[in-house]
């Protein structure tokens, strides 16, 4: 990327030599030699970046900074000093500067410190239009939600969305959408704009993991060649997204704590405190009070992220989702593939509702992608569906969850199902939701755990 920069040094031979050195690397270059003659160009034309000595007669670097913020917002600036003013180059990174280049005599570190500049342009740019596509991909108006139970998410995600600085535990199996929804707190809420930093914390190494959080300092450890910024940095002003947070070790549980509680942390090797200013959004598909009870993850830690805590339903908790949710994917997947398919036929879509998803969303969505590969018509069919999904046993009862009430659901075939298997497989679902507790299971049931035992060896009879 080629940028647009202006240099500013009251010291004609340093400026020349950057000048030349920058338009050789085929950048736009505008020279000044005052800070009051920067300020004067700001008013015709805004750059990406300024290279602004940091002494100068008239108005100091310090000075000029201050009045470049409300002219050029978005530009970089990077302080020229000498190795006797450092700490007032660091006093200016403060007050919003880039960053900081020591001055030599070949002018060495210019290549560098701009080119890191515009690798950083470069990603902020592609943020920003990224946040703009999403935006209409993470609308609130358009999550599917036609199940109770996703009507009550929506409605919660909507309120908490305008509250940008809480933070939110996203609890659910594994390929129920948590980051889905964490994207749809963050683009639907006052952090829009800003960076989503997303991370998976079984992804990164646990020994690797407290340096891409925090960040390091140069010759912080062995291969630490040059400053880099952590996560919490990188997730300034907007949100920082921990998926399956109940696998942090013990260490990175105490260490990420005290970020929570203080909003503040030290680079890999640094010395001064670095303040974050960050949404946090956890995720697990662990039961977290589980984990604290058994001492595998810090109480105070789960109390810091169970502000709010959102418990997001199964796929088979929301059987009125999966045919909107297929025809979304559907049409996806076909313009991804240069297919024209819109439809699903109702013996198809009958199959996708009955099925049960043990990968929720994630699954729907591979078996309809690998449905679109194998399409040859308009329509998708029951032929096109995965084997496995045409050949599943049909269950009789399958249970839901809407609120707090479990729901049975049954479909017995006339001529196929006898009463007692029929009976078999309520009782069967109602134990699997008591954990096996078959006293439990009989007061749901409005028995007596002996007319439970009863029954169950006068079916086990009848099926014999």
């Amino acid at each position: 990327m080629h940028a647009s920069i202006f240099v500013t040094d009251d010291d004609e031979v340093v400026r020349s030599s950057i000048t030349r050195r920058l338009t050789r690397d085929g950048h736009e270059v505008r020279s000044f030699d005052s800070g009051e003659a920067l300020l004067e160009g700001l008013d015709e034309d805004v750059p990406d970046i300024i290279l602004l000595d940091l002494k100068m007669s008239g108005m100091t670097g310090i000075e000029t900074l201050k009045h470049i913020r409300p002219k050029a917002p978005q530009t970089l600036v990077i302080l020229l000093t000498a190795y006797g003013t450092i700490e007032d180059a660091v006093e200016a990174m403060r007050l919003g500067a880039y960053d900081f280049l020591i001055k030599s005599v070949d002018l060495s570190g210019v290549g560098p410190v701009v080119e890191r500049a515009i690798d950083y342009l470069s990603l902020r740019r592609r943020v920003s239009f990224e946040n703009q596509g999403s935006a209409g991909r993470y609308a609130l108006k358009d999550l599917i939600a036609n199940s109770p139970g996703m009507r009550e998410l929506v409605t919660q995600v909507q309120e908490l969305s305008e509250n940008a600085k809480t933070t939110v535990l996203l609890q659910g199996e594994t390929g129920t959408g948590k980051e889905f929804i964490a994207r749809v707190l963050h683009h639907n809420g006052p952090r829009g704009d800003a960076p989503f930093v997303g991370v998976n914390c079984t992804a990164i190494p646990q020994e690797l993991f407290e340096s891409e959080l925090f960040g390091y300092e140069r010759g912080a450890f062995t291969g630490a060649a040059q400053r880099k910024p952590g996560l919490c940095e990188q997730a300034e002003g907007g949100t920082l997204f921990l998926d399956e947070i109940g696998d942090l070790n013990p260490s990175m549980q105490a260490k990420l704590l005290r970020v929570l509680q203080e909003r503040s942390f030290k680079h890999l090797g640094g010395r001064d405190d670095i303040t974050v200013d960050f949404r946090l959004i956890a995720a697990t598909n662990r039961d977290l009070k589980k984990e604290v009870d058994q001492g595998a993850f810090r109480e105070d830690l789960f109390f810091r992220l169970n502000v709010v805590s959102l418990q997001l339903p199964s796929l088979r908790q929301r059987v009125d989702d999966i045919y909107p949710l297929s025809l979304r994917c559907l049409v996806h997947h076909s313009r991804e593939v240069n297919k024209d398919i819109s439809e699903i036929d109702p013996e198809a879509r009958a199959l996708l509702e009955r099925y049960t998803y043990p990968g929720n969303i994630r699954e729907l969505e591979n078996i309809i992608e690998r449905a679109v590969i194998f399409c040859r018509g308009k329509t998708l069919t029951l032929g096109d569906l995965p084997r496995e999904l045409r050949e599943e046993p049909k269950k009789i009862v399958s249970s839901t969850t809407q609120t707090d009430e479990s729901i049975l659901r049954m479909e017995m075939v006339l001529g196929r199902q006898t009463l007692a298997e029929t009976e078999f497989a309520i009782i069967e679902e109602v134990m699997k939701l008591c954990g096996q507790n078959k006293s439990l299971a009989a007061q749901k049931l409005g028995l007596t755990r002996f007319a439970l035992d009863r029954r169950l060896k006068k079916i086990a009879d009848d099926l014999e």
